[in-house]
């Protein structure tokens, strides 16, 4: 094996790891490209393309068929065996703290697709949108859970792009606006939390209170909310109810967003959606190729309803 690996460091042994990439999720028995198609595609000779599927073929990473004037069958491949001859890697994903049994059955779920498909997968947990992606983009990780609103919104802002939206409460469940016990919202100086290293609900809830010049901005990670309603230093805030319950005393009440457009805000955020680098094509194609999204929210609804063990 070790003379197989040494000729894929040839002409024809990098052309092998680019159709490797390409042949990763390929479907069983149909159809390849033709020769000269792959050749236009990575750029190089017919017969550097020939000698690249032969490499693959004795590698055990493909088996081929060559089916005469119908062309060439994929018959099998391993699917192991082309990541790793692909040179792409364990793919590094950075994801939202695992507080929530929601957050847990994402990260199972997205673990599972990724095994299913053959990919060397791992998980790093950090707080904020802001600071996973600044780890993207310094290329750190390879890819970043986050919300479909904060992804819209940094797409905007840098060079990265959506590899996929897993859609409506798979990122989080529900957002509300949480109250302490018999506080007008209305009142002159109303003290409200926020969480300026979250994308997501920084943005919440300054649409939420837009307009209001009388705010008292007070700085709050989730982890202080129970001590900030309880001893009065704050009256309001915006927040995800799956890290609110549990950790908000009885003395504060949750009431419903206001208008349409907070809504369909709020709605946005509670899909999750994976980025990756805009220069990072072969990752953001392989991830495309390997993330199953019916598998990943089938494991994550498994663990939300205790089916499964959170596993990642």
């Amino acid at each position: 094996m070790n003379d197989l690996d040494d000729r894929f460091l040839t002409r024809n042994g990098l052309a092998a790891r680019q159709l490797a990439s390409l042949l990763m999720h390929h479907e069983l028995d149909t159809r390849l490209p033709r020769v000269r198609d792959f050749a236009e595609q990575l750029g190089c000779g017919n017969g550097t393309v020939q000698a690249a599927l032969r490499l693959l073929e004795e590698s055990g990473a493909i088996v081929t068929s060559a089916r005469g004037h119908l062309g060439t069958f994929l018959v099998r491949s391993d699917r192991t065996v082309l990541w790793r001859l692909s040179g792409l890697g364990t793919l590094l994903a950075a994801m939202p703290l695992p507080y929530s049994r929601r957050y847990e059955g994402l990260a199972t779920g997205l673990r599972g697709a990724f095994e299913e498909s053959g990919a060397p997968f791992a998980v790093t947990f950090m707080r904020g949108a802001g600071a996973r992606t600044a780890a993207l983009l310094e290329g750190k990780v390879d890819m970043v859970v986050l919300s479909r609103f904060a992804a819209d919104q940094l797409i905007a802002e840098h060079p990265v792009e959506l590899v996929a939206d897993l859609g409506p409460a798979t990122y989080v469940g529900a957002h509300g606006m949480l109250v302490r016990r018999g506080v007008d919202t209305d009142t002159p100086g109303l003290r409200v939390a926020i969480d300026h290293s979250s994308q997501d609900l920084r943005m919440l809830v300054e649409r939420v209170f837009a307009g209001r010049e009388d705010i008292e901005w007070k700085e709050a990670s989730y982890m202080q909310l129970h001590d900030l309603f309880a001893q009065g230093e704050v009256d309001a805030t915006v927040w995800n109810l799956d890290e609110a319950r549990g950790r908000i005393g009885q003395g504060v009440e949750v009431r419903p967003l206001g208008d349409e457009v907070t809504r369909e805000l709020a709605l946005r955020n509670s899909s999750a959606a994976v980025i990756c680098r805009v220069d990072g094509a072969r990752t953001s194609t392989a991830v495309r190729a390997a993330l199953d999204l019916s598998l990943v929210t089938r494991i994550q609804a498994e663990v939300l309803r205790s089916e499964r063990l959170p596993s990642y």
